[in-house]
């Protein structure tokens, strides 16, 4: 069971991700993110250079979802893989493959994406996106 959020504040900028997993170490498996650059969260077959790569393409100036597109055609294995990217101009790209385990699913809006694999219904990434969008504070208070 994985859930996480990748957004980016219009007002101040900040871009940011939240994870919450049944596995150690999450740390060095979903989030990425980069000042000036972007966010990423790689999730259910994990693939860590989504995050690494991901964040040199959009820092090379390729937009989220140009970003998203090369890293998916060069893996076989993307229809296991859940990945999300926010670029520092607000651009959401997000993919889940057809292979995730159930419940699997996102849902992106202005500036965020919010996806989850393994979780016990289709219902919790659109909690989670009413949550985000609903919540007061700064970034980091909105992703938690």
């Amino acid at each position: 069971m994985t859930y996480s959020i990748v957004a980016r504040d219009d007002d101040s900028g900040e871009m940011g991700v939240a994870v919450q997993t049944c596995n150690l170490a999450v740390g060095t498996w979903v989030p990425w993110a980069e000042g000036g650059v972007g966010a990423v969260a790689t999730q259910a077959h994990a693939e860590r250079t989504y995050g690494t790569l991901g964040l040199r393409l959009i820092d090379e100036e390729k937009p989220a979802n140009e970003a998203l597109d090369l890293l998916l055609a060069a893996d076989e294995q993307r229809e296991f893989r859940q990945v999300a990217l926010v670029d520092a101009a607000g651009n959401v790209a997000v993919h889940t493959g057809r292979r995730c385990l159930a419940a699997a699913g996102h849902v992106t809006g202005e500036g965020f994406s919010a996806q989850a694999n393994m979780v016990a219904n289709d219902s919790v990434w659109p909690a989670m996106a009413e949550a985000y969008q609903a919540a007061n504070g700064d970034l980091a208070q909105r992703l938690l």
